[in-house]
């Protein structure tokens, strides 16, 4: 065993029996714990000799399995950036033969290791350990999601493609007869089809870029999985313009996802099934509305189901020649342990998902979370109950002032440098930047419009006062955010000006507007003269004041959706009347 081994925390940990937060405890609590001799700062390598004595010296010896020698000598040869090289090269050396590491220990340790456990099983306990030592920037499916993904698609023991297919983890979970990827790292290719190799399957994976270099185009599998890269903006875009594979609509710049979608579908046959895992905001950006609409109308798009916050599965079928095209759509919020029953629930009655013609609508939003009506209507009905009766509603303690206070103007406000005013542009491109719309403003709520990166868009940060032309107003707390069309940014000098009250002040107004209806011409608008104290405290009330209006939204809100459940709930006799 090489003096110069190093070891992560994760690896002691492992080797001393313990978790990792023992290891975090060890090295802040004891001065005399070795010394990091590599790594980051994130994540920094220790001596395995030093670890060793150190371990010794408090009565935790070990000693290291043939399997942690072998990961320890093959780690010991160079630098972690080709730790990746090394480690396929040993697959290879196990699974064909070859040559293999340059150190003739290593290669006798893996030897013995291969007749006593297998040379399958080696080298997935070798890939472990160095998924596990590089956790901070691989990332592989989860095994839940993977196995779910293959039960879904009936991809067990079928021609499998992954166009994205990492270190195989999709395809060894469907024991693919024959399996098929491509990924565009070389050594995570090499390292995938290894491992593929040496579970037996017929094998063929490539490293290339699946998007702009096709290795299997005009070729059809049985099923396809895929989990894509998310958020990718040099996808090729302008290169593949004019590509066959977008049969529903060429995605948008910032919607690479939609193109690993149509990808998906190029490569499987008629009547095959696709599996691709999705960020939630998907499901519900309006500039992949168009390309949504055309899955659901050719009926390839059967599924979009949430598995946890931020992550969706899309459920596909290649539409098959003279096939109708259904009716209804799963949408569903719901887990990996319960989706496996919704699948098959709407297999076998389509009834029970929602009319394709009713979510064609001006966003085709299918976004899972939060759709009314979308699981139990009665359980829905307590839910909202149980919300509504926690919202508390109070109004502000208001007094009889004396007298009218003195009034300048907004104009006057600006000259002064106690305010300065922008506006948004008045248009923006189709994109996946969030923004802030004039109804976000209205409710108080996050951004939920998207447009494309603009150099001139204007941003609030905390503290800014954001009208829109509709009279809303909010003074903007927490990151900053991007203003769209028809709202204006109010920027004050906290020492001549309080923010809250010059909302309360906006608030009060009547906006005049431009004939475009698309700024607010506000300068001409009072605002009575107050010392800074006195203005802090009016916005105060004038807060409350606007958190009273927000609350009676809600209710609001929430009563109409209480009385909806109710209704569906009677009727479908999911409740019944209570109270004798």
């Amino acid at each position: 065993m090489a003096d110069d081994a190093a070891v992560s925390a994760a690896d002691i940990a492992r080797l001393a029996g313990v978790r990792r937060a023992a290891v975090s405890n060890w090295r802040r609590r004891h001065d005399d714990f070795p010394k990091p001799v590599g790594g980051t700062a994130s994540s920094p390598l220790f001596s395995l000799p030093e670890v060793q004595a150190w371990l010794r010296g408090r009565g935790r010896p070990f000693e290291l399995t043939p399997i942690d020698e072998a990961w320890q000598r093959l780690r010991a040869l160079g630098d972690d950036l080709d730790l990746g090289a090394r480690l396929a090269s040993v697959g290879e050396y196990l699974a064909d033969d070859a040559e293999g590491p340059d150190d003739p220990g290593l290669r006798a340790l893996i030897s013995r290791l291969a007749v006593n456990e297998g040379a399958a099983e080696t080298f997935e306990q070798l890939c472990d350990r160095f998924f596990e030592a590089h956790a901070r920037r691989l990332s592989t499916t989860p095994t839940v999601y993977a196995d779910l993904m293959v039960r879904l698609t009936g991809a067990k023991g079928a021609t499998v493609l992954d166009p994205a297919c990492g270190f195989g983890s999709l395809l060894l979970a469907a024991a693919a007869t024959r399996a098929r990827g491509q990924d565009v790292d070389p050594d995570t290719a090499r390292i995938a089809g290894i491992r593929l190799r040496l579970h037996g399957a017929d094998t063929e994976v490539h490293a290339s870029d699946a998007l702009r270099a096709d290795a299997f185009a005009g070729r059809l599998a049985d099923v396809v999985l895929c989990d894509p890269p998310f958020n990718e903006r040099g996808w090729g875009h302008e290169e593949l313009v004019g590509d066959a594979r977008w049969e529903y609509g060429l995605p948008p710049r910032g919607e690479s996802e939609l193109a690993w979608v149509q990808h998906c579908l190029a490569h499987v046959k008629p009547g095959g099934a696709v599996a691709v895992l999705m960020p939630g905001a998907a499901a519900g950006r309006r500039s992949g509305k168009r390309i949504r609409a055309n899955l659901l109308r050719a009926g390839a798009l059967r599924a979009v189901c949430t598995l946890a916050p931020g992550t969706d599965l899309w459920l596909l079928t290649r539409p098959a020649p003279g096939r109708r095209a259904p009716a209804t759509v799963l949408i569903a919020d719901t887990t990996p342990d319960d989706l496996e029953q919704v699948w098959q629930d709407f297999l076998a009655d389509p009834d029970v998902g929602e009319r394709i013609i009713d979510v064609l609508d001006d966003d085709v939003d299918l976004t899972p979370s939060g759709r009314p009506g979308g699981n139990d209507s009665g359980a829905d009905f307590l839910a909202a109950q149980r919300v509504f009766g926690q919202i508390g509603i109070e109004l502000p303690q208001l007094e009889p002032a004396s007298g009218e206070a003195a009034h300048t103007t907004v104009g006057e406000l600006v000259k002064a440098g106690a305010l300065r005013i922008t506006h948004a542009p008045p248009r923006t491109a189709d994109g996946d930047e969030p923004v802030l719309t004039t109804d976000d403003v209205l409710l108080g709520g996050p951004p939920t419009g998207h447009a494309a990166p603009d150099p001139a868009a204007v941003f609030a940060h905390e503290g800014d006062v954001v009208a829109s032309v509709t009279g809303a107003v909010i003074v903007h707390s927490g990151d900053p955010v991007r203003l769209g069309p028809a709202l204006s940014r109010y920027r004050v000098d906290p020492e001549l000006l309080d923010a809250q009250f010059l909302a309360g002040c906006l608030r009060a107004a009547d906006f005049p507007v431009h004939s475009a209806s698309t700024r607010i011409d506000a300068r001409r608008l009072k605002v009575p003269r107050h010392p800074l104290e006195t203005q802090r405290a009016y916005g105060v009330a004038f807060r409350a004041l606007a958190d009273f209006d927000r609350a009676l939204r809600q209710t609001a809100e929430i009563g109409r959706d209480l009385v909806r459940l109710g209704f569906a709930a009677l009727a479908e006799g999911r409740l019944k009347p209570g109270g004798g």
